[in-house]
């Protein structure tokens, strides 16, 4: 076993300098972007791909953050409908606080503004989680998640932008109640459970920190 973890840890991984874009064009322009790729790989075994056809959503990146209050012990979800999950059971998903990047702001910058947009509270001390593709089989985007923390006794009501048609409830939730939420499946976007993954593990070194 530790000889196989050596061999990995001293392995090359291939990079962005393995691979050759032959072609790229983009394919549709509208809210949501689709890109066709045509290009090839250095090949594990050695030597080069055949050119490969793909189409590819673009979408921009992303920020999350998980609203967290380590005196309550409590954290901020919001309830919003989305279109990807209409043809399910749960069309109204319990999640983050997230928004999509702008170039002139970093990715902390759009997690807190998210938070004052969708929650209606201030982020004080916050702690980068990860960043990760969600879907990189078919999609451009890279997520960028946060815990941040909160008071949650200032979280309450509907919130969202009007233009952007969004309609947003908050809800205060024990942080033990939405690991259940997490563990019965009500809760499915991928960045809440990532976020409540990481903070079932680090709650009471971040309560120790945060609450000094």
């Amino acid at each position: 076993m530790s000889c196989h973890m050596s061999a990995l840890q001293d392995e090359q991984f291939y990079s962005n300098h393995d691979v050759e874009i032959i072609q790229k064009s983009r394919h549709y322009n509208g809210f949501l972007k689709i890109d066709h790729y045509q290009f090839r790989h250095r090949l594990f075994a050695g030597g080069w791909s055949d050119p490969i056809v793909r189409e590819c959503l673009e979408r921009g990146d992303a920020a999350a953050l998980l609203p967290y209050d380590p005196i309550a012990d409590t954290v901020v979800l919001i309830e919003q409908i989305r279109v990807g999950a209409l043809g399910g059971e749960q069309p109204w998903q319990l999640e983050i606080v997230a928004g999509m990047i702008d170039k002139a702001e970093s990715a902390e910058q759009v997690a807190r503004r998210e938070s004052e947009e969708e929650a209606g509270i201030s982020i004080e001390r916050s702690e980068s989680i990860c960043s990760y593709y969600p879907s990189s089989g078919g999609c451009t985007e890279k997520l960028y998640l946060f815990v941040g923390e909160v008071d949650s006794t200032k979280a309450q009501g509907i919130h969202g932008l009007a233009e952007e048609n969004e309609d947003i409830r908050v809800h205060v939730v024990a942080r033990e109640q939405a690991l259940k939420w997490l563990q019965n499946g009500r809760i499915e976007n991928a960045a809440s459970i990532i976020a409540l993954q990481w903070l079932a593990l680090n709650h009471a070194r971040l309560r120790q920190q945060w609450q000094v």
